[in-house]
């Protein structure tokens, strides 16, 4: 394995315990917040395998509220998210999922407010680091550790011309990229990462190209 910091032998800066069951989830759990835009005022949260059984003891639970609600890992009131949670009228639902999944450390979020909601799966690979594997049905690989857009688009020539176009003008780098769709011709979904977090100014741009129905972003 290749390690490009100390911090990836050692961990990351975190409220405890552990940096896969604790950390990871707080990052799933925020990653999950910021493409809603916003907060949350429900969310339904599966918990598989390791997760589920051991989810109150590790933490898993106020770290995927504490994400929800906005924290870093290393905010110092995570371990009291879920208390903080029900001030802030979000209602936090644990499941524990007996179904197969291919990580022992996932969960998927339902989460939403009075006009929208999305759906997300995550897992934590350990040592803080996280992957998003799902996300309203489409299946993707995002790390969650470099800023990334998410493009929700129609299935057209041109789509992915219109919005890589704009980050060019801007100078903005690609680190990654993928394209998934669920049929052709109908809705599919753009996932890119890039070098630097993208400003409201570009964002915006973005929001306006052609075939482009929905936009958000993971900032890192």
């Amino acid at each position: 394995m290749k390690y490009q910091s100390v911090f990836d032998i050692i961990g990351p800066v975190m409220i405890g315990p552990s940096s896969s069951h604790t950390a990871g989830a707080a990052k799933i759990g925020k990653a999950a917040r910021n493409l809603l835009g916003k907060q949350p005022k429900w969310a339904k949260i599966y918990l598989y395998e390791s997760f589920a059984k051991t989810y109150k003891g590790h933490g898993t639970d106020f770290a995927l509220a504490g994400g929800l609600l906005g924290f870093e890992t290393d905010d110092t009131r995570m371990s009291k998210a879920l208390e903080i949670a029900k001030e802030c009228d979000l209602t936090i639902e644990f499941i524990e999922d007996t179904s197969a999944v291919s990580h022992p450390n996932t969960a998927r979020l339902v989460i939403g407010n009075d006009s929208e909601q999305l759906e997300l799966v995550g897992i934590s690979i350990g040592g803080g680091k996280v992957e998003i594997t799902e996300l309203n049905g489409f299946k993707l690989r995002l790390s969650g550790n470099h800023p990334a857009i998410l493009v929700i688009h129609n299935d057209r020539f041109g789509a992915i011309a219109s919005i890589t176009s704009i980050l060019a003008k801007h100078e903005i780098n690609i680190g990654h990229m993928e394209v998934n769709r669920k049929d052709v011709g109908k809705e599919a979904l753009m996932i890119i990462e890039t070098d630097q977090n993208l400003g409201e100014k570009v964002m915006n741009e973005l929001a306006l190209a052609k075939h482009i129905t929905q936009i958000s972003a993971i900032v890192s």
